[in-house]
C-alpha cells in the first residue's frame, strides 16, 4: 500500500476548519461524535434532534468522512464512526475563528465579553483560576519572546 506524506502546509489546506465547511447538521453530528468518542450511525441518529432517517445519517457521515473530519472502522456488519480530528484541535480552531470573526482577533475584547454582561455569573473560583491562567501568561510572556 502506497501511503503519501505531506508537509503540515499542505494538510492545512487540505483539511479545512470545521467551522469553515459544515452544515448545521453536519455540526450537530460532530457533536456528537465528540461527545461520544465513536458511534454507529444509529446511535448518532438517537441523539440528533428532530426527524432524520437512518439513510439520511449514513450518507452525512460518508460525507464528512470524504471531507476528512470522519472516519470508520468496520465491526462485523457495521461501521463504527469517530472524528478524524482530536477535539482539542477542532476547538482551538473554532475558538481561533470566532475571535477572528466577531472580536476582530482581539483576546482582550473576547475576554472583555465572557466577563461581562448579564450571561457572565462566574463563581469566585472560577474567577480565581482565570487570574491564574493571565498569572500564567503573564508568566510564560515574559520568559519567552513574543
Amino acid at each position: 500500500m502506497l501511503v503519501a506524506r505531506c508537509t503540515k502546509q499542505q494538510y492545512k489546506t487540505m483539511v479545512k476548519p470545521l467551522h469553515s465547511t459544515l452544515s448545521r447538521r453536519e455540526r450537530q453530528i460532530m457533536d456528537i461524535l465528540f461527545r461520544r468518542g465513536r458511534a454507529t450511525a444509529a446511535e448518532v441518529m438517537e441523539d440528533l434532534p428532530g426527524n432524520t432517517t437512518y439513510s439520511t445519517v449514513r450518507t452525512q457521515l460518508r460525507v464528512l468522512e470524504e471531507k476528512g473530519h470522519v472516519r470508520h472502522e468496520e465491526e462485523g456488519l457495521r461501521y463504527v464512526y469517530s472524528p478524524a480530528v482530536a477535539r482539542h484541535a477542532a476547538r482551538k480552531s473554532a475558538l481561533k475563528h470566532l475571535v477572528e470573526t466577531f472580536f476582530d482577533g482581539s483576546a482582550e475584547k473576547t475576554v472583555a465579553a465572557l466577563l461581562g454582561g448579564e450571561g457572565a455569573r462566574l463563581t469566585d473560583s472560577e474567577l480565581e483560576r482565570i487570574a491564574d491562567l493571565i498569572a500564567k501568561a503573564r508568566k510564560d510572556t515574559s520568559g519567552g519572546s513574543r
